[in-house]
């Protein structure tokens, strides 16, 4: 995966459990995506241990026997972080740093650290910054920076008051100014939001890495950042699209994954704003992914969180370049034929028959479909705006080929 062995990479462990809940090929497919995770935060996983437990241990998460096993790999390989794919909590980090004696990090954290790197206007920085402080909050141990110097610690401590206790407080304060900030920003962005008319709104969504800025290059005619690598965008992009003679609001929102922190769907509650403002959803899916349903369930779980999960939507299934279906030998009578065998049309006609018109099958890479693409879009913009004002003197041509 890492493709330019000159970067010094952090060398990394990732830790999975199996249980009731998350078979074999499950802890293999989220770990395979926490890999992708760390590479995008720029670490290189040297090996990742999977352990079978019901129950999680209340002091290490994982066994003892296990965490000696991690323990000796991380001594002898000179690890410097090790990651598990569930979320910790603070007294399992803080016990499992003193065995390992290294950084240790949780699905959640890691998440944080990716957005903080990918952050780049003065918004995102400060959505973030709450999210990260909101995070520390339980888990501050006094064991590491001594926050009161960020304020010049004299006069800012009260008489017996711990060095803990001073920057508990002090972390307190920061997540109150934060959120007076974005409010502030909120309101800034609310009177834009009112400030772009009428036009009809329509919003690009879907699980991370699938290619929505990709997408949102190809019909708008824009330069949106994309990237192969996860939550290539976090600041929203908005531009105003002509599809013949119909003008409507395109917008481009940070992707959504498994398990996304509940502190970054709060703090980013503005950006997604421009999804329970908009009156169109285009979920884009990566169809070459194997787990492409389970992506579907996740950004559905989201939208239902925000309450966007009934808005009108089309499912635009995109990277069909990529999708190359498992093969069965014509010889192999016992391999049993599953969904990772069907073709495109197989799909079609089987799960994606009952979306009926509301599902297409596009790459938007290679501009293949892009023109059936236009035009579902166009058609379901134009039936919004009619519902809109009915009474709009309005021109709309029966195809988008006719301009």
């Amino acid at each position: 995966m890492l493709e330019n062995k000159s970067i010094n990479y952090e060398k990394v462990v990732l830790i999975g459990v199996m249980n009731q809940y998350q078979n074999e090929d499950k802890v293999k497919e989220y770990l395979d995506e926490l890999e992708f995770l760390t590479y995008t935060a720029g670490g290189e996983v040297e090996e990742k241990f999977v352990q079978r437990i019901d129950v999680p241990n209340p002091k290490t998460y994982i066994g003892s026997g296990k965490m000696e096993e991690v323990r000796k790999y991380v001594k002898e390989n000179e690890i410097g972080s090790v990651i598990f794919d569930d979320e910790l909590s603070p007294a399992q980090q803080n016990n499992i740093e003193k065995l390992l004696r290294c950084k240790v990090l949780d699905r959640t954290s890691l998440i944080l650290d990716i957005f903080a790197q990918r952050a780049k206007t003065s918004y995102a920085r400060t959505q973030v910054e709450l999210a990260q402080y909101e995070y520390l909050l339980p888990r501050l141990t006094g064991l590491w920076t001594h926050l009161e110097r960020q304020r010049g610690g004299i006069g800012m401590r009260g008489p017996g008051e711990t060095e803990i206790e001073t920057d508990r407080r002090i972390v307190r304060d920061r997540i109150a100014l934060l959120k007076k900030k974005l409010a502030k920003i909120d309101r800034q962005m609310e009177t834009q939001r009112g400030n772009r008319g009428s036009l009809v709104r329509v919003a690009l969504v879907g699980y991370t890495n699938v290619g929505k800025s990709t997408l949102m290059n190809v019909i708008s005619k824009s330069d949106v950042f994309a990237e192969n690598k996860l939550f290539a965008t976090l600041d929203t992009t908005v531009r105003k699209v002509v599809l013949g003679n119909l003008p409507f609001l395109l917008s481009d929102t940070v992707g959504f994954i498994r398990k996304l922190p509940t502190q970054l769907v709060e703090s980013f509650k503005s950006t997604l704003d421009e999804v329970r403002e908009a009156d169109l959803l285009l979920h884009v899916v990566d169809i070459s992914h194997p787990n492409f349903e389970e992506h579907i369930d996740s950004v559905n779980k989201i939208l239902d969180e925000i309450e966007s999960k009934d808005k009108p939507c089309i499912m635009v299934f995109n990277k069909i370049d990529q999708y190359i279906p498992e093969t069965i030998d014509e010889d192999d009578l016992v391999t049993e034929r599953t969904k990772a065998h069907f073709t495109l049309e197989e799909w079609k006609k089987t799960y994606f028959n009952k979306l009926g018109d509301k599902a297409l099958f596009i790459s938007a890479l290679n501009k293949e479909n892009i023109d059936e693409f236009r035009k579902r879009v166009y058609d379901a913009v134009r039936d919004i705006h009619v519902t809109r004002f009915p009474y709009n003197n309005f021109l709309y041509p029966e195809h988008l080929d006719e301009y």
